[in-house]
């Protein structure tokens, strides 16, 4: 019987990529306004996260240090004009633009009103990102209130999705057996086949309409969450 929900929180609750997107785009113009490859910001931004996240969470680099590797690549590949020699000029290269991210911070239409007609779940938060930042989004977007906990790799022992030992990590902290705890989120790897793996339930939360995984429940909007935890025979 699930008696606890975990939600991934960038691209679940929070709508990360309209944020970086915005935030990159006028980052990049600030630099450079008529760059001939203004429009491509935001895409290769968003390819530059994959592998120097996955370096953060490896091991191989500290959180800091993936930002700098970002910017960096992003000013090579664009050619940008900015003095990014000391690492205190790439820290702040990089704080102008987290200044742009925060003010596009906003959680998704549907997630206070299906996270408020939960309440009788435990829920929380699990998600890949730095504790801090993690924290404080989910403070800014307003659904502070409405949560619990919010899990991270940092916070769990160095342990991030889709590792077996984040997800055993994260029933454990809440005091629970993994078959007790559903993970609703929208990456098909970290968040549906990775929980199921260790006997997890799982939920695909599909915003793109891209197809889905076979053998999980899919759902468009977090509203559609109710009526599969309806549909579960387990759940009374």
């Amino acid at each position: 019987m699930i008696t606890a929900i975990l939600f991934d929180l960038d691209g679940t609750l929070f709508d990360h990529r309209a944020a970086a997107d915005t935030a990159i785009t006028g980052w990049v113009s600030r630099h450079a306004p008529a760059h001939p490859r203004l429009g491509e910001a935001a895409a290769l931004w968003e390819s530059l996260e994959i592998p120097h996240l996955a370096a953060w969470h490896a091991g191989e680099c500290s959180w800091q240090e993936q930002r700098r590797r970002r910017v960096r690549a992003l000013c090579a590949e664009l050619e940008l004009d900015v003095p990014l020699g000391a690492d205190a000029a790439v820290d702040t290269a990089f704080a102008d633009y987290a200044e742009l991210y925060r003010q596009g911070w906003v959680a998704y239409p549907d997630a206070a009103g299906a996270l408020a007609g939960l309440a009788e779940f435990r829920l929380g938060v699990l998600t890949n990102g730095a504790q801090r930042p993690q924290e404080e989004k989910v403070r800014a977007i307003g659904l502070g209130g409405l949560l619990g906990p919010v899990l991270t790799g940092e916070s769990l022992g160095g342990h991030f999705k889709p590792a077996p030992a984040c997800y055993t990590g994260a029933a454990a902290a809440l005091g629970l057996p993994p078959e007790q705890v559903l993970l609703v989120g929208d990456d098909v790897d970290k968040d549906v086949t990775g929980p199921a793996a260790i006997g997890m339930p799982s939920v695909w939360l599909d915003r793109l309409g891209t197809p889905p995984p076979p053998g999980f429940p899919r759902i468009t909007t977090l509203h559609g969450l109710r009526d599969v935890l309806a549909a579960d025979p387990a759940h009374p």
